[in-house]
This record gives C-alpha cells, sequence and structure tokens, in this order.
C-alpha cells in the first residue's frame, strides 16, 4: 500500500507537444568487456584492440523515434568467419573466446522507417602471439654434408603474431646484432608465410657452437608476454634421413597383417617420427608406434599411400611413401562393338565384331583375362584376335576381335579375370553372340511420359529397354543446369530402368532423362528418352496473418491471395468468422477461369463485425488459410525513449520522479482517442495505481508527456499505457521504468552523481590499483566495522542512502591505491567545476586524491586536488577547478594510511560547466555541509559559503522542466 498511496500524488497534467517527434535512427557504439585499449586511428576511425581468447562486447547506442530496431554485420575478415553470413539483431554484440579470423569492420545498422537507417563500425584488432618455430638450414652446396667448420648455417625463426612481432637473437645469454659480430647477419627474407627473422652463420667457427634463443615480443600488448624457442648447434648437428623396411610399392592379398618400418639413419637432434595415409586417417585399428607402422587384417579400402616423416627442425623434413596395393576385383563389365569401319549398328555376317572386358582392380596391370566359347577355352586364329590394351578403351582391358563374322562364331563368349596364384576369387562376365543380338531400344511405356504424384509421396519413373543383351539404364536430370538427382549424384545407374523416389518433394519437379550405358551392352549412339515429373503441394498463400484495424462504420476489403501450389489455382475458398461458416461471396467473372485470390468485403466496421476471419484456400492437394484480424481498436502508444534526462532525483526525500512521453501509432487509422489508462505498479508488488489521461485530438507524430512522482529510490516500475476510443480499449504498451543516476552523457554540464545506482552512474573501477572502492548504505555496512572510522550515513543522513568508501582494513597495506574512474566526457567548454562531498574520518586517515585523465593524445593522469588526514567525523564539500584540452576523464584515487583506521568516503560528486564558486569557509566548523575551494597548486583548502538545501531546492527541481 506504501507505493498507492505515494503514487496518489502523481496528478500532474500531461502534456502535449508539436508534430515532428518522429525522428530518423542516430547510432553510437560504445565499448565494454575486455578491451586493452580503445584508439583513434585516425579522425574517422574508432579501433578496439582485443586479445585472442577474451571476450568482445560492444553495445550500439541508438537514439530516434520509433525506436531503432539495431542490426551488426562484419565485413573486412577471414572468409571463413561464419558471422559474415549472419546478422546480430541486438543492441549488444557479444562474443565470446574471440579469434584471430574474428577481427575485422564490425557495422551497426538503426533503422526506425525514418529518414535513412544510421550506420556506425568499429575496427576490431585481435592481439596474439603463437609459439615461435625454429628451424636450421645448410647453403644448398653444402646440403650432402653434417654441420663442421667452413659451413654457412641459416637459423630461421619464424611466428604467427598481431601486431608484428620483434625478434631478438640470443648466443647463450648474449644479445646478437650486425655490428658486434662479422660471422652473423641477421635479415628478414623475402616471401616467407608469416614473420620471419634469419640469422646467418657464416664460415661456422668454433665460438658458434652454441645454444641460439629466438625471442619473440609483441611488447607485452594486451599482456601478452614474450615467447622463445632455443636450439643448440654442435659438430654432429644434421637433417633427418630414412630408409624403408619394404619396396616402395607393396602388394599384399586381403586379410594379411601387414608391417612397414622406417628406419631412421641419419640426423641430430634424435627426429621425431610421424605416419599419415592419404587421403584420410590411417585405417581403424592401425597402430603406429615410432617407425612402424602395423596394420591388421588388410582389406581393399585400406590400400593407398602412407607417409613416414621425421622431423627434427634441420634442414627440410625426411619423408618415405609406401604405395600399399590389396589385391583386389570388382565390377566386370563388357561391351560390343560392331563393324566400326562400315559404321553399323548391327551384327552382321561377314562383317568384323569386337567384344571387350574390363574389371575394376588393384592393382590393375596385374590382371590376367582368358576367353572361352561356349565353354571351352577360345582358340586364337586369323579370324579370332585377343588384345590387351585397346587405345580406346579403359587400360588394361581385355578384347576378342572375331574377324569376317561366320554362323559358326555365334555362341556364349565368357571373359574371365583373375590373380594368379593370389587368394582373391576369379570374375566372370559372360556374352551370347547370335543372330537374335541387337542393339537396344529406350522409350517410356503408355501413360507414363508424365508422372503426377503429392509431395511426400513415392514416385516411380519408368523407361523400357528392348534388345539383347539388355544393358542397364542411366538417369539424370535435364531442366537444370548442373542439378543433381535426389540420391546426390549426377547419374544414377538401374538395372530394371526404374529410378524409385522416396517422399518427393517439390523441387524435384522436372524433366528425368533415361538412356542406356555404354557398358554391358552395344558400343553404339546411346538411346535415350525423357519423363516429365509433377510434384503436387498445398498453396501458400499471402498474407499469413493480418491485423486490420479501421474505423467504426467504414468499409473493408479483405484479400487472400494464392503465392504458390501446385495445381496454381484456387479450387475453393471458405470464408469463417469466429469459426463460424460464412455464406460465399459473389464470384468475379473475369476471375472464374483460374483465380488466384479470394476477397471478402465488410459494408461497415462495427462492433459485431470485429473479430477473427479466416479464410481457407484449397487446391485440390491441401489447403492454407489467410487469418485477418479486423478491429476498430487503436494501434498501441510508442514510447519516447529519447527523453533528456528523463529521471530526477530528489536526495533528501528518497524519491525521483520520471518523464513519460509517447506518440500514438497511427492515430487516424481508427477513431480518435479520447483518454489514456495509466497503470504503474512497482516491481514485486502485486498492487498498482490506476489513472484515466484525457486527451484532446491526437495527431500523428505529437509528443505526449506524464510526469510520474514519489517514485522511490531504487525501485524500479512497470507502466502500461492504454488508449480508448469510441470502440474501447486499444493495445496496450508497457516498458519498465528504473532509477538512473543522471551522469552518464558525455557532454554533461551541470549533474549530480548520488551512487544510487548499482551502475554509479557509469564510474569504474581502475583494472591497475591494489583494490576497489565500495558502494554502501547503512543498512548495508558491515556491523563488526571498525569503529571510529568511516560515515555513519551519506549525505542525505537517511539510511538508505548510498556512497563511495575505501575499506582499509587487512589485507591493505600502507600505500595501496584504490581508483575509482568516471566515464569520458567531451571537452565542450574551457572550465569545469569538479564539486563532491568527502569524509575523512580515522586516525589512520591517509590521502584523497582527485586526478584529471587526458585522452587527447593517449592517456595522461594530472592531480588536481589532493587531502590527507582526519578531517573530522563530518561530511565536507570540495570544488575543484579543472580545464580540460580534450576529451577527458577523473579519477578519484584513495591511498591506504598506516594503519586500519584510515576509511575515505566520498558522495554527490557534480561535473559543472565554468568556473567553481570563489567564497570560501573554514573546512573545520564541523558542518555537516560545508564548501572548500582548492586552487591547483595550492595546499590548504579555502572557505566557501554553504548552500541552502530543504523544501525549496526539491521545488526548483521539480520545475526545472
Amino acid at each position: 500500500m506504501e507505493v498507492t498511496c505515494l503514487l496518489l500524488l502523481a496528478l500532474i497534467p500531461f502534456h502535449c507537444r508539436g508534430q515532428g517527434v518522429y525522428a530518423p535512427a542516430q547510432a553510437q557504439i560504445v565499448h565494454a568487456g575486455q578491451a586493452c585499449v580503445v584508439k583513434e586511428d585516425n579522425i574517422s576511425e574508432r579501433v578496439y584492440t582485443i586479445r585472442e581468447g577474451d571476450t568482445l562486447m560492444l553495445q550500439c547506442l541508438v537514439t530516434g523515434h520509433p525506436r531503432p530496431q539495431v542490426r551488426w554485420t562484419k565485413t573486412a575478415g577471414s572468409a571463413s568467419d561464419k558471422f559474415q553470413e549472419t546478422s546480430v539483431f541486438n543492441e549488444t554484440l557479444r562474443i565470446e573466446r574471440i579469434a584471430r579470423t574474428q577481427g575485422g569492420r564490425y557495422y551497426c545498422k538503426a533503422e526506425n522507417g525514418v529518414g535513412v537507417p544510421a550506420i556506425k563500425s568499429i575496427r576490431v584488432d585481435v592481439q596474439y602471439l603463437d609459439e615461435p618455430m625454429l628451424t636450421v638450414h645448410q647453403t644448398v652446396s653444402d646440403v650432402r654434408g653434417n654441420f663442421y667448420q667452413e659451413k654457412t648455417v641459416f637459423l630461421r625463426c619464424t611466428v604467427n603474431s598481431n601486431p608484428p612481432a620483434r625478434f631478438i637473437w640470443k648466443r647463450g645469454s648474449d644479445t646478437l646484432s650486425h655490428s658486434q659480430d662479422n660471422g652473423v647477419d641477421i635479415y628478414e627474407p623475402l616471401y616467407t608465410q608469416g614473420e620471419t627473422k634469419v640469422l646467418k652463420l657464416k664460415n661456422l667457427r668454433p665460438q658458434d657452437y652454441a645454444s641460439y634463443t629466438c625471442q619473440v615480443s609483441v611488447r607485452n600488448v594486451c599482456g601478452i608476454p614474450d615467447k622463445a624457442i632455443t636450439f643448440r648447434l654442435t659438430n654432429t648437428t644434421a637433417p633427418p634421413a630414412l630408409k624403408l623396411s619394404v619396396n616402395e610399392t607393396l602388394v599384399v592379398n586381403p586379410g594379411e597383417n601387414v608391417t612397414v618400418q622406417c628406419l631412421l639413419t641419419g640426423g641430430d637432434p634424435l627426429p621425431q617420427l610421424q605416419w599419415s595415409h592419404g587421403p584420410g586417417p590411417l585405417p581403424l585399428g592401425a597402430l603406429a608406434q615410432g617407425g612402424t607402422l602395423s596394420i591388421p587384417s588388410v582389406q581393399a579400402r585400406d590400400s593407398g599411400y602412407y607417409n613416414c616423416t621425421a622431423t627434427n627442425n634441420v634442414g627440410n623434413p625426411a619423408k618415405k611413401t609406401v604405395n600399399l596395393l590389396v589385391r583386389s576385383m570388382k565390377n566386370a563389365t563388357f561391351q560390343i562393338t560392331p563393324d566400326v569401319i562400315k559404321e553399323s549398328e548391327n551384327i552382321q555376317l561377314g562383317q568384323d565384331l569386337k567384344l571387350s572386358c574390363h574389371v575394376d582392380a588393384v592393382p590393375q596391370e596385374k590382371v590376367t583375362y582368358q576367353w572361352f566359347k561356349n565353354g571351352k577355352p577360345a582358340r586364337m586364329s586369323k579370324r579370332l584376335l585377343v588384345t590387351r590394351n585397346d587405345p580406346e578403351l579403359p587400360a588394361v582391358t581385355s578384347s576378342l576381335e572375331l574377324i569376317d563374322l561366320h554362323f559358326s562364331d555365334y555362341g556364349t563368349y565368357l571373359c574371365m579375370a583373375s590373380f594368379p596364384g593370389a587368394p582373391v576369387p576369379d570374375l566372370s562376365v559372360e556374352v551370347n553372340i547370335s543372330s537374335e543380338t541387337v542393339p537396344p531400344t529406350i522409350s517410356v511405356p503408355k501413360g507414363r511420359a508424365v508422372v503426377t504424384v503429392r509431395e511426400g509421396s513415392p514416385a516411380e519413373l519408368q523407361c523400357e529397354v528392348r534388345g539383347k543383351p539388355r544393358p542397364p539404364v542411366l538417369w539424370s536430370r535435364v531442366d537444370k543446369e548442373a542439378a543433381l538427382l535426389p540420391s546426390g549424384l549426377p547419374l544414377e545407374e538401374t538395372p530394371d530402368g526404374k529410378l524409385r523416389l522416396e517422399r518427393v518433394s517439390r523441387d524435384m519437379s522436372g524433366t528425368y532423362r533415361c538412356q542406356t550405358a555404354r557398358y554391358n551392352g552395344f558400343n553404339v549412339r546411346p538411346r535415350e528418352a525423357q519423363v516429365q515429373l509433377n510434384v503436387q503441394f498445398p498453396p501458400e498463400v499471402e498474407p499469413s496473418s493480418q491485423d486490420v484495424r479501421q474505423a467504426l462504420g467504414r468499409p473493408v476489403l479483405l484479400r487472400c491471395s494464392l503465392l504458390r501450389g501446385s495445381p496454381q489455382r484456387i479450387a475453393s475458398a471458405v470464408w469463417r468468422f469466429k469459426g463460424q461458416l460464412l455464406p460465399p461471396p459473389p464470384v468475379v467473372p473475369a476471375a472464374a477461369e483460374a483465380p488466384d485470390h479470394a476477397e471478402l468485403r465488410l459494408d461497415a466496421v462495427t462492433r459485431d463485425s470485429s473479430g477473427s476471419y479466416e479464410c481457407s484456400v484449397s487446391n485440390d492437394v491441401g489447403s492454407a488459410a489467410c487469418l485477418f484480424q479486423v478491429s476498430a481498436k487503436a494501434y498501441s502508444p510508442e514510447f519516447y525513449f529519447d527523453t533528456p534526462n528523463p529521471t530526477r532525483s530528489h536526495k533528501l526525500s528518497k524519491n525521483y520522479s520520471y518523464v513519460l512521453q509517447w506518440t500514438q501509432r497511427e492515430p487516424d487509422a481508427v477513431d480518435p482517442v479520447l483518454n489514456y489508462r495509466l497503470s504503474i505498479r512497482q516491481l514485486n508488488q502485486h498492487n498498482a495505481v490506476v489513472k484515466a489521461i484525457p486527451v484532446r485530438r491526437v495527431e500523428k507524430g505529437q509528443l505526449l508527456e506524464y510526469i510520474l512522482t514519489d517514485l522511490r529510490v531504487p525501485h524500479s516500475y512497470e507502466v502500461r499505457l492504454t488508449p480508448y476510443t469510441t470502440f474501447g480499449a486499444g493495445d496496450m504498451a508497457s516498458r519498465i521504468i528504473h532509477y538512473t543516476e543522471p551522469i552518464n552523457s558525455p557532454n554533461l554540464s551541470d549533474n549530480t552523481c548520488h551512487f544510487e545506482d548499482e551502475k554509479i552512474c557509469g564510474y569504474t573501477q581502475d583494472l591497475t590499483d591494489n583494490f576497489d572502492w565500495t558502494r554502501q548504505n547503512a543498512l548495508t555496512q558491515n556491523p563488526k566495522r571498525s569503529p571510529n572510522t568511516g560515515p555513519p550515513t551519506d549525505i542525505s543522513g537517511t539510511p538508505e542512502g548510498y556512497y563511495m568508501f575505501i575499506e582499509t582494513s587487512r589485507p591493505r597495506e600502507l600505500g595501496d591505491r584504490a581508483r575509482l574512474v568516471s566515464p569520458l566526457y567531451n571537452a565542450s567548454a574551457k572550465f569545469y567545476c569538479v564539486s563532491f562531498f568527502y569524509h575523512m574520518y580515522g586516525k589512520h586517515i591517509g590521502s584523497l586524491n582527485l586526478l584529471v585523465r587526458s585522452r587527447n593524445k593517449g592517456a595522461l593522469d594530472t592531480h588536481a586536488w589532493s587531502l590527507s588526514g582526519n578531517k573530522g567525523n563530518v561530511w565536507q564539500q570540495a570544488h575543484v577547478p579543472i580545464s580540460p584540452s580534450g576529451p577527458f576523464q577523473i579519477i578519484f584515487e584513495g591511498v591506504r594510511g598506516p594503519g586500519y583506521l584510515g576509511d575515505i568516503a566520498i558522495d554527490d560528486v557534480t561535473l559543472k560547466k565554468g568556473e567553481c564558486p570563489r567564497k570560501q569557509t573554514d573546512p573545520n566548523k564541523g558542518a555537516r555541509r560545508e564548501g572548500v575551494v582548492v586552487m591547483p597548486g595550492s595546499g590548504a583548502p579555502c572557505q566557501s559559503s554553504p548552500q541552502l538545501w530543504g523544501p525549496m531546492a526539491i521545488f526548483l527541481l521539480a520545475l526545472q522542466r
């Protein structure tokens, strides 16, 4: 009930402003998260530097009305970066564990339909430093020998980094350079991947046999430490050398156990050995231990190249390759070639004939073929020739040629392929040659040239092949360029001429080609035919859902259009209102043949005719529905988020007021808005205050305003706003109101931070200090805190009021510093005055310093004010003049004194344009609010006149607008 009583005071009349409130989107990118630094690369570009693996967080702060929608995109990065292909629709962009490929330019696009979209960008630079790699090489003329005196040696150090790395070469602990040793050159080679520095040792000397270290550094950017790698050069240093225990081509039978040894014959330091397989990984069950590779029960699929590689970072890696061939045979095929010279496609007596036989084998060249006629070996003669390699056929193909075909040559011919002496089963293929052996023909069965099925059903495409022998059929698509069959292959072979499709989809519609295969048939021009597949699917309509608003008494036309479907026509259209069937509307004669839409006209919108309308459209395969919600309800209000300083705080009363502003969306679409129903409820409570706000005629773009008062700090509230017309309640809009401190703008001229909000006005803890400032009030402070130090309450004297303080108990030590850093402000004036209250009470009080950090050229901190020692159990005020030359921040630095009784507190920080007040007062009078003005360079505080606080100040705050 407390909130109810408080909010009953919120009866301040609302105000209306003229048109023109609709504003185009404006955007600004700010950073959060773990940036190493944000700098201005030039006038127009900001660069955000982050360490690889950290979290990238960018925020797009937008203004404009209606509230803009934000979309993040990225360019200028790696082509493999998936973020380029998508968009993030959120004001905050967050990337966990950012990778180097995700660096580049990020764009924030804000648009709200008014004017042109606002686009801002920031370049993200990802910093990293990999482990360096060091390799050792001889001159080309020396590669056959070991490393000994009078040889030239190159130590090559390579690393990937951003920014470019700095290289330091050391011999032992001594740093090497050009100038100090004539036997040493250090240079950067051309055409290398990554960053590379070469240390050249010219004509090795005894002192050159030593340990060499390549140290790489990115100068501690983003806290990345230096990295190093060391190599010891001796007179036995040598590149790796290998030999194999087997021949480079190894032919084995399936099922055998294979063992291959890769033997080191040289290399210092001792090389590392590694086995690999191409293509793909090592076979399942294979075991590689050092230089020994074992493959148990080898199979045909294990065939391939096996590589043994030895590396020791000296010279080039040594590599030996074994081509493992596992004997196998599969896929026996034949083809019949009639007399090519006479260009005949039929087998005729007196002409030549060639039968060809081929199997896919490993190793292909070891296959032997035998020909049989009618079960007996075929005998060679002048008219019967057997050849092995025909240039017109695949390699290792056996051909049997019959010259001047006789009647006695008719019969059954069998071709048998085998591996002599190997336990691999023979493969054979049989061909019958007779007067009935005729080339193929292909056709589509009657009534099967066009196949029509429904989406999701199976389909079967069929082509009939005649001829002897009967060849298989190859299927492909012809209506789409480079289109694949549903199986994912460009060609699919079917032995019976039928292509079977499971669960067809609409994209399978089109023309399919069937043609005779060349092998297992006649070697003649392929025969082909075509089949059309039509896939029927239900209609797709628009709009799927539409909100239709109209003033009472005005007509409305509802239209449901067919976008696509098969068949592409509306067979029937049924309208329903609130689920009840409506009589069919009259048919338009012009659209009677092939209608592509359905319409329903309402003569007038009334309360009775308002509601949901559904149009169900069918095309004989299925149906789809358009949904319409017809009403005379007013659209929802659109809250205005760009209100300048919408929160007004009243420190003494612990209350705040909020300026609620909004526009009415499309007010002319329906009857005029008569009033608004305002409901406000404190979060986590059920009771709400409800009030009617009467209005005159509301125009589009007109800004409406209502001031909510007596809201309790720091509670949040839910506000609901509903427009009412003669029709009744319209659409409600809601928003959550949070209490925020007023210092949150880079261009503030005069605002006070009370530290009542957890965001503490945008202040942040410095990451380079020893400990942090703490936010607390009298209710949250430690009951066991040290006595006789620190303030009992904040400057307002209420237990709920917050302030910032430093806790100097253990583990704090003498001289430890805590720094509180303000947001970055743009310098729009020559002089500023920083005013704040401080509390320095305790026997061991250290120092309180105010610093100004200039961001004009880098970060430069200068002392503006300092005070030390016990100042009594009172709050006192200081006014510090500053004159920044560019963008700046202010820093409150608390320094721990000699003991634990040294807590320091601050409250009510104000940044104000102009000079500080000149009147001064003695800070030691003990008044609860006293003023202190300290000029730069002055060691003693000066006096200032006390300020007036009380009900008049609260009244003036309320009248500021």
